[in-house]
């Protein structure tokens, strides 16, 4: 499931605090992550109070029973089993919502919310141990489960970056025993078996959910002159940026303009930026946040309506979000799905001249 989008910038926000507390690190060197706080205040309470209140902020029920909606937050960051990618980003791995040992007596791989014990979510989360020999297998697998989480999370299905945002729930899945003439092996589950088949269900989990591709955005702010603030803006929209505002600095006639700039398109902006200016623009960036685009990078239009809208064969518009899902896929060698051949009733034939 997707993470509220207030929970995942601040999990972003305090990746290096949140990799202390998960670490043990001791309360000073906490302090020194959080160098706004007050004196005898503990981050770990500050954070995870932020927690909760950025998944209530987000919800649709806190209007009518702000409350409950608090408790059931709190409930569910209870189960935080893990995070991800490099144990400290913005993706939550969740235990299942029971206990591990089921009526019929089979073993569930739970797992243990070491991370909300962290967090001060939960209390010491350690269980009574039990003699038998599946218990003891399904405590081995764990460490492949998170192990197959963390690796998901370092490269997702799209094109093989980091996944943002996500939340995913281990959940028990009861097969009946068949009897099959094949000979019982003689090797138990491999780890690497373990770590490959949760990577890919992660995956193949994300792929069913209609991803969305999220780039990085640079703050920019740009000075020009007012007779070029029209080549100016027509660099902006070539470069797919959103103008935020425009004002006149006082006591002068240069503009400035505030914009956010996808990284992706800040390549040779500057040069660019010069060349339709004549050089009476300039332009400073910096590293702003990371943004959502909106557009599905498998849209196909199929219905009637769509089709009208979006048009159908080489008068679809180009899907900006598969663009760069191509473009990265392309430099890291993975396969693309493309056509080779257009129009074939339209190739140019050249004559051969013996």
């Amino acid at each position: 499931m997707k993470l509220p989008h207030s929970l995942t910038k601040l999990l972003d926000e305090n990746t290096d605090l949140l990799g202390d507390i998960i670490g043990g690190k001791g309360s000073h060197k906490l302090e020194s992550q959080r160098p706004n706080l007050e004196e005898n205040v503990d981050p770990v309470e500050v954070l995870k109070n932020q927690l909760v209140e950025a998944g209530v902020s987000s919800s649709s029920e806190t209007e009518n029973d702000p409350e409950k909606c608090k408790a059931e937050w709190a409930k569910l960051l209870k189960r935080i089993w893990a995070l991800g990618p490099r144990e400290k980003g913005p993706n939550i791995l969740f235990i299942p919502d029971g206990k591990r040992i089921c009526e019929d007596g089979s073993i569930l791989v739970r797992g243990s919310p070491h991370v909300s014990h962290r967090l001060g979510f939960t209390e010491d989360p350690t269980e009574t141990p039990s003699d038998s020999a599946l218990y003891s297998e399904a405590v081995t697998l764990e460490s492949s489960i998170v192990s197959g989480f963390q690796l998901a999370t370092a490269s997702g299905p799209l094109c093989d970056e980091p996944m943002w945002g996500l939340a995913f729930t281990i959940e028990s899945h009861l097969a009946e025993d068949l009897e099959t003439e094949k000979q019982p092996e003689n090797f138990g589950i491999f780890t690497g078996q373990v770590m490959t088949a949760v990577k890919d269900a992660c995956r193949a989990a994300v792929l069913q959910t209609n991803p969305r591709i999220v780039e990085a955005m640079y703050f920019c702010e740009l000075n020009t002159a007012p007779e070029y603030l029209g080549p100016m803006y027509a660099v902006l929209s070539r470069r797919r940026a959103r103008v935020l505002k425009e004002e006149m600095q006082e006591g002068s006639s240069l503009f400035t303009v505030h914009a956010y700039v996808p990284v992706s398109e800040s390549f040779g902006f500057a040069d660019e930026l010069r060349k339709g200016t004549s050089g009476g623009a300039s332009a400073l960036m910096v590293l702003s946040h990371w943004e959502m685009l909106e557009e599905d990078p498998f849209f196909v239009p199929k219905t009637e309506e769509e089709i009208e809208e979006f048009g159908d064969g080489a008068s679809v518009l180009p899907n900006t979000a598969r663009k760069l899902i191509n473009a990265v896929r392309r430099r890291k060698g993975l396969h693309v799905e493309e056509k080779v051949v257009q129009h074939a009733t339209k190739q140019r034939t050249l004559a051969r001249k013996v």
